[in-house]
């Protein structure tokens, strides 16, 4: 049976694809299984990845939460599982890309909010269905979707259950980034090398400066800021003293 999250790894880059494209990409028990997998490796490999793509296979993100497991009763390992498997994508010490074509709702959804970045292709579709199946969220989105389109956008979604496309998702802030489907996978992999030619102690240090003091006070935050940063990176004089020679040169 072939693997249901794919992990490739290139030059400091790890993909993960989700890997059910006959049924959309449809999260199931056994694909959070195995993503939690990845997800703890790639935790511990901060000296090797310095970036994280999710994205998948075939024409689509993922349709979200496989109904017909919920209708069979599937059961997770443990209660809220799938909610602790978001949350550990989302606090991954290296930066996280949501790679987004084709559909990608509710579950997948809460899912892609997990990631720092979302990147979208015009083909891509965002919808809050939870609505719609008389469910209510248990993986983050009452939580992240306002923080990320502010609260009554993000009631407009909820209570609509209506897809938005990719350029409308980048319109109100939902991704970051929206590209033609002709251009999607070029566009990604420049905004990939674009972020791994920096530094990655400064991406993790900055990550964690972001989540540490996320809802803080302003002032709480400034001196957090100030009495826990995470200091310099090793690579400091290395890339200092390539700008200057390059300055001399110039």
């Amino acid at each position: 049976m072939p693997a249901l999250v794919l992990r490739d790894d290139k030059n400091g880059l790890t993909t993960l694809t989700l890997n059910r494209p006959d049924k959309l990409n449809a999260l199931n028990v056994e694909m959070f299984v195995e993503l939690r997998g990845h997800i703890d490796q790639i935790a511990q490999q901060t000296d090797r990845v310095g970036l994280v793509v999710v994205r998948g296979a075939g024409k689509a993100f993922s349709a979200g939460n496989d109904l017909g497991g919920i209708a069979a009763g599937q059961r997770p390992p443990k209660v809220n599982y799938q909610s602790e498997t978001v949350e550990r994508l989302a606090t991954l010490p290296q930066p996280v890309i949501s790679a987004v074509h084709g559909v990608c709702y509710t579950g997948a959804l809460e899912l892609a909010l997990a990631g720092d970045l979302i990147f979208a292709a015009e083909s891509a579709r965002f919808a809050d269905t939870h609505a719609r199946w008389a469910l209510t969220p248990i993986w983050g989105m009452s939580q992240r979707l306002p923080r990320r389109i502010g609260t009554y956008k993000a009631r407009e979604m909820m209570f609509t259950c209506r897809p938005y496309s990719g350029a409308e998702a980048l319109a109100m802030g939902l991704t970051n980034m929206c590209v033609p489907d002709a251009v999607f996978e070029p566009e990604l992999q420049s905004l990939a090398a674009t972020i791994l030619a920096n530094s990655w102690f400064s991406h993790r240090g900055n990550k964690r400066l972001l989540l540490e003091t996320d809802g803080m006070p302003l002032e709480a935050g400034l001196a957090h800021e100030v009495y826990r940063h995470p200091g310099v990176g090793p690579d400091m004089q290395e890339r200092i003293a390539a700008f200057t020679n390059k300055s001399r040169r110039a």
